[in-house]
């Protein structure tokens, strides 16, 4: 596999959706696009794994565990909020509003009945590797586990079945608050609507998604928003309207944060830094 496509392939994601977004289209306009971007990035890295390989074991479970599910996550995303939106009766008042709630209220069924109870979705969550070996790597899987029937569909060279499983949990997250600031407008996220409405804004995150999160847990876990009582969520719907970025997996990028060697607090110690040199200037 050619790392400098291999590596960089999340970051072209971003500029597609940066270019969309610019096009000032209809949230089905837009959504159709990133649907046809992603099914071509698919394909390209099916070909490309089908002609290259994996150069290690780590890198074929990176690949499985991070990229793919990264990009196949969105193509559901999108195109999930494709058949929301040709599907709507109304453009706003009460019924609009039933049927987007109707919509949170089936994305919350399906992810009771479907995800949040099996044992991979807490393996995942908790940000263990110890069976990644099993679960990312091709040719592993168990139907004895009795499997969803999706399972005999996937191409065998190019999933391990559990990547789609992390899509679905990405994706998930994504159509939950799209729906959210369908239901709520004023809690609208740019980045994850590819609305035509405000995305002018001069306002943007230039560091990594990690160091945003980053500060927002820091922010919920001292308590300075509003004396501690408002969730983690909200803040960071908050952080992603300001910034028009998608955080996406928020908990457990802060599990995968937990674990890091050396300093779990980069981007606070950065800041801490950067804001003494910035005082000394001034002596």
């Amino acid at each position: 596999m050619e790392k400098s496509f291999y590596f960089n392939v999340l970051d072209e994601i971003q500029v597609e959706e940066k270019n969309v977004e610019l096009l000032a289209g209809n949230t089905i306009d837009n959504s159709y696009r990133m649907i046809t971007f992603l099914q071509n990035l698919l394909h390209e890295l099916r070909s490309l794994s089908a002609k290259k390989g994996f150069a290690s074991h780590e890198e074929e479970i990176y690949f499985f565990k991070k990229i793919k599910p990264s990009i196949l996550g969105k193509l559901i995303y999108y195109n999930k909020v494709y058949r929301i939106e040709t599907t709507c009766p109304f453009h706003d008042g009460k019924m609009h509003n039933k049927y987007f709630s109707r919509q949170l209220a089936n994305l919350k069924r399906d992810f009771i009945e479907h995800i949040c109870n099996s044992d991979f979705y807490r393996y995942y969550r908790s940000g263990r590797e110890d069976r990644d070996s099993t679960y990312f790597r091709r040719g592993n899987i168990n139907y004895h586990d009795g499997l969803n029937s999706i399972v005999f569909e996937i191409d065998p060279e190019f999933s391990t079945f559990y990547d789609y499983k992390i899509a679905r949990i990405l994706a998930n997250e994504l159509l939950y608050s799209y729906l959210l600031s369908k239901i709520n407008p004023d809690e609208e996220v740019d980045g994850l609507l590819l609305s035509s409405e405000n995305n002018k804004k001069d306002i943007s995150w230039t560091d990594s998604k990690n160091a945003l999160i980053e500060l927002i847990y820091a922010l919920y876990a001292s308590g300075v928003i509003s004396h501690g009582k408002i969730g983690i969520r909200k803040i960071s719907l908050v952080f992603q309207i300001v910034f028009k970025v998608p955080i996406g997996d928020l908990h457990h990028s802060f599990h995968r944060m937990k674990s890091r060697s050396g300093s779990r607090t980069m981007f606070l110690d950065y800041l801490k830094i950067s804001l003494e040199e910035y005082m000394d200037k001034d002596l």
